[in-house]
């Protein structure tokens, strides 16, 4: 028993001795290099394609990394069951699988701030070692139908007659299968993953897709098939149905945070941003954070 108390008790001291350390942002600049977290296969936002790094989080924090003089290594993340794991995992603590790991800087973060200030049963902040930063995309919810079998969607109501994909466990699942009564739901299809969804789309099993738009514009520039289109209906009953996107870093590195919000405001106000989700098939909707100071370098004031 006492062998077995000072076994664990040295992998408990290694464990410790292994814990990442945030590193400080003039440590950062030292080392030339910018740690960036983002999800991996996920497209359009971050995956890779014949062995390259793709997505317009990649080519986002690539642009960021150069903004700030240095080069870039992606750190390729699995999602946790919630997003609260996620950052604990790689932005302030460490996974307990690579405690040694963590990123300067995390993508895909909702900038919310309810999601921000969040308390836990007792009170306390569950993200206060978090600062969410920068929001860099406006995200919403969006369908897609085939024209061959759905000529168009006036309205979410035609999913009462005819069947649509969504990914298992997902918004547009529990909104599909509840909103009129649940009229939808004995059309409703669920699927790991909206691809998926959209393959089956694609293979006549169900006539629409719901998922993000980023999603639904990325697998519609990649099928090329003018009959596959995007709706314009809206959602009656659906609450909040379009939200910001921004980055995340441990709170004790503000300084990282105001140096890449400033490359940015660089980014989105030269337009720049915007082609790259173009060249991913993507409409890109400036965050609200921001639309001031696109309207002033549009008007040249």
């Amino acid at each position: 028993m006492r062998l077995l108390i000072l076994v664990l008790c040295s992998l408990l001291t290694l464990a410790q001795v292994a814990q990442a350390q945030v590193r400080a942002f003039d440590d950062i600049v030292a080392s030339g290099v910018l740690k960036a977290a983002v999800y991996e296969n996920f497209p359009p936002y971050s995956f890779q394609q014949d062995g390259q790094p793709r997505g317009v989080d990649v080519e986002l924090a690539q642009q960021l990394a150069t903004s700030q003089g240095l080069k870039l290594e992606l750190l390729w993340i699995a999602a946790g069951e919630k997003l609260d794991d996620d950052l604990r995992n790689f932005v302030w603590k460490g996974h307990y699988l690579r405690p040694e790991v963590l990123a300067d800087v995390m993508l895909r973060v909702p900038y919310d701030r309810n999601y921000a200030f969040k308390r836990n049963e007792l009170g306390e902040l569950v993200n206060e070692r978090v600062v969410m930063f920068a929001p860099y995309q406006r995200e919403r919810w969006q369908v897609a139908h085939d024209a061959r079998r759905l000529k168009e969607v006036p309205s979410v109501a035609v999913f009462g007659y005819h069947p649509i994909g969504v990914e298992v466990e997902s918004v547009p699942s529990f909104y599909l299968s509840s909103v009129f009564g649940g009229r939808m739901s004995g059309n409703t299809r669920h699927y790991p993953s909206p691809p998926q969804a959209f393959a089956a789309m694609r293979a006549g099993k169900v006539d629409a897709v719901m998922a993000m738009r980023g999603e639904i514009d990325w697998l519609l520039h990649e099928a090329a098939d003018p009959q596959l289109k995007a709706a314009e209906n809206a959602y009656p009953e659906m609450g909040r149905q379009q939200w910001d996107i921004g980055m995340a870093v441990h709170e004790s590195n503000r300084q990282l945070a105001y140096a890449l919000e400033s490359g940015l405001e660089e980014l989105i106000g030269s337009g720049e941003l915007a082609k790259i989700y173009a060249r991913y098939g993507l409409r890109y909707e400036v965050p609200e954070l921001y639309e001031g100071e696109v309207q002033a370098a549009s008007t040249g004031e």
